[in-house]
């Protein structure tokens, strides 16, 4: 005996290695002594109970120790015994390693021959076999079955987790009448618990008081409020569940839910459904009907009263009406003061409209009065870093992580205030945990590649934005990037293939078929670049920077229709001078003032004309920046001169004999080791002249 106990010492200390080797030892002497008593001629005084205690205790340290073919051995040497009494109960522990090795039909078969062991006057040893029979039924397949037995279950003894399960089976069969019924007999389940009795008046007897102080909180209490609780979860969940199936539309269906309720004695549920019906019809979009709901409220308990003001708030504040969430939430903050979610809401309000200290007031008399509300330490977080305190705001998200592990818009959040106040190293160590939670975000890989830009290493940045482009090929950032870098590299033909894309995505934006057209010039393919010039032209016939390109190009190659061009250029530049003259004359005109300075994402041997591209796509709390952050010029000139193209007299006199000022252009070279980097196809015109309007 002293070896059992020794052996379930240990497994109660989480010792199962010790405890099997107790075991063994146990069953080890046992034997030993079955032996002797054998010998001895003593055999009618073997002790029975004691073998059955050492076997048993066997069998289990081999179940804890997951050895469960030695376990189910050691189980069938006892249930073959006919001496040991009610031994034919394993067969329960053999249906539970059964199923622990997913041999779910033989469990099934041990369960049956458990159940049809157990006396009836063990009913709920029989209802605890049955609810096991009819999972195993579930996790096969044969709902029918499970249906059996769950209904079995709810004849003799109904509790809340058949009835849920029962109703499960019902809806994967879509018997809706079935359905109907399987609830009804779930709101007909009684609890018999007595609330009034902890609430009672207060009388002079002090000993009454202490005995009603003393059991308001007490184990009892507790365990009454988990089966109320209990209860109230499954009801809401088993109106949500088949209200969508009973009835022709789930509104009908979820009235039917909801009368059914309130005819039973857990009509205090009713108001809970209805607040489950405001959820389902805001996923539905019916904000009219939501509102209607939450405004019928406004008369029901505190608490209840407190969450429909709550979400009216809410929907206001998602509307644009701040007043009303103003309104409403002040409404649910009175109902009940310890409301962390109205004291949210309000913050959101001021917020909105800029009032950042309020806000931050707010937030932190949520957070105070629910240290759970990761609402209000998300958007102290955000109102802090508004207000530039970004340590503080630092504090506030690493507070968060440590509730919310690899929460990626707090992971976002943290890699990109230490972005702002610095701190490369921890905002890349930031970006790759959050890139280990959502690997496939594009925002997120150019962040990366934007660091690693930073940090010198270009490889690595070409990667990151290589990827990203591959998860969203539309991002015009990282398709200037790319271009740029193989523009830098010498191998304009790879970065056709990016700056083509920009231009199907964005056809409107004349700067991208212009970098297309500077590709195919120096790749050699001058007809190419002319008609992608002449594409442009047709489009853009005001278009001042593509004339200019085109009457070049085409007076290099000697084609006929230069002239025709250069007339265009002419109209084009006059076109051009009175608008700016116009523009110039009126007052706060940003050219009137004669200074100013753009720059280009790359400047290839063409003008960068001056409007952005379209709005770029917002990733992951990603922010969007301005095009052209990656400053680089091909040919070593960036375009900085914002002054007003002037029409002179050079243009009249054009030859069109195209003659290079820096003589013949060299070969491409083969690498981009040597390159010129002040090459310009310009020759010695005037930079600030080829701006774009």
């Amino acid at each position: 005996m002293e070896l059992i106990e020794m052996s379930c010492v240990h497994q109660s200390k989480g010792e199962g290695k010790q405890a099997l080797e107790k075991a063994k030892e146990a069953s080890s002497k046992e034997r030993h002594l079955i032996r002797l008593q054998e010998n001895s001629g003593l055999s009618e005084t073997h002790n029975l109970d004691l073998t059955f205690l050492v076997l048993f205790n066997l069998a289990l340290q081999y179940d804890h120790n997951k050895m469960y073919n030695e376990a189910l051995n050691t189980y069938q040497v006892i249930t073959k015994n006919k001496m040991f009494i009610n031994a034919s109960r394993l067969k329960m522990n053999m249906g539970n390693i059964y199923f622990k090795l997913g041999e779910y039909n033989k469990a099934i078969k041990m369960y049956r021959m458990a159940v049809d062991q157990v006396p009836n006057t063990h009913k709920d040893l029989r209802i605890k076999i049955m609810h096991n029979i009819g999972s195993l039924f579930i996790k096969t397949g044969e709902l029918a079955e499970a249906c059996n037995s769950f209904e079995l279950i709810m004849q003799e003894k109904p509790d809340f987790r058949a009835g849920l399960q029962l109703i499960q089976c019902y809806h994967v069969l879509n018997d809706s009448e079935k359905m109907k019924k399987a609830f009804q007999s779930l709101l007909n389940i009684p609890i018999n618990i007595d609330n009034d009795k902890y609430s009672q008046p207060a009388t002079e007897d002090p000993q009454s008081q202490i005995l009603l102080e003393a059991i308001k909180n007490d184990k009892l209490r507790q365990w009454e409020k988990g089966q109320q609780e209990e209860a109230g979860k499954t009801i809401l969940t088993a109106a949500k569940l088949i209200s969508p199936s009973i009835e022709e539309s789930y509104t009908a269906g979820y009235n039917w839910c909801l009368e059914a309720v309130k005819s039973s004695k857990y009509a205090p549920l009713a108001s809970d459904l209805d607040l489950d019906k405001i959820i389902m019809l805001l996923k539905q979009r019916d904000i009219t009907g939501a509102t209607e709901i939450l405004n019928t409220f406004q008369d029901k308990e505190p608490r209840i009263a407190s969450i429909a003001a709550n979400n009216l708030s809410f929907l206001a504040y998602l509307q644009g009406d701040l007043d009303q969430a103003e309104k409403w939430g002040e409404s649910a903050k009175e109902l009940d003061s310890y409301n962390a979610a109205s004291y949210v809401n309000l913050g959101n309000v001021c917020f909105a409209r800029s009032h950042l200290e309020q806000a931050k007031e707010f937030y932190e008399v949520a957070y105070d009065n629910d240290s759970t509300c990761v609402e209000a330490l998300y958007n102290l977080g955000l109102v802090s870093k508004q207000m530039q305190n970004y340590e503080e705001s630092l504090g506030y998200f690493m507070k968060l992580e440590t509730i919310l592990r690899h929460d990626p818009p707090v992971l976002y959040q943290l890699a990109h205030l230490n972005q702002i106040i610095g701190d490369t190293d921890q905002a890349t160590e930031w970006y790759m945990q959050l890139l280990g939670v959502v690997p496939s975000d594009p925002g997120i890989l150019r962040e990366l590649g934007q660091l690693c830009e930073r940090e010198g290493d270009k490889q690595q940045a070409f990667q990151y934005h290589y990827d990203s482009y591959r998860y969203f090929p539309s991002n015009f950032d990282v398709l200037d990037w790319l271009g740029s870098h193989y523009m830098t590299l010498g191998v304009p033909e790879k970065a056709l293939k990016f700056l083509k894309r920009a231009s199907i995505v964005a056809p409107n934006e004349p700067k991208w078929q212009l970098l297309v057209a500077s590709c195919y010039k120096k790749t050699g393919n001058h007809h190419k670049a002319v008609e992608v010039y002449k594409k442009l032209h047709r489009e853009n016939p005001e278009n001042v920077e593509c004339l200019q390109l085109l009457v070049r190009l085409t007076s290099e190659l000697g084609l006929k229709e230069a002239g025709e061009y250069v007339l265009e250029l002419k109209r084009a530049e006059k076109s051009k001078e009175v608008r700016d003259r116009i523009g110039s004359s009126r007052p706060g005109s940003r050219r009137s003032s004669g200074s100013g300075s753009r720059s280009s994402g790359f400047s290839p041997n063409s003008p960068t004309p001056s409007k952005t591209s379209p709005t770029h796509v917002r990733s992951l709390g990603g922010s969007a920046h301005a095009f052209g952050k990656h400053n680089q010029s091909v040919n070593g000139t960036l375009f900085e001169s914002d002054e007003i193209y002037e029409s002179n007299q050079q243009i009249r006199e054009i030859d069109l004999r195209y003659d290079d000022p820096l003589g013949p252009a060299p070969d491409r070279p083969r690498t981009s080791v040597g390159r010129k980097i002040s090459e310009d196809d310009f020759g010695d015109e005037e930079l600030g002249d080829l701006l774009p309007e």
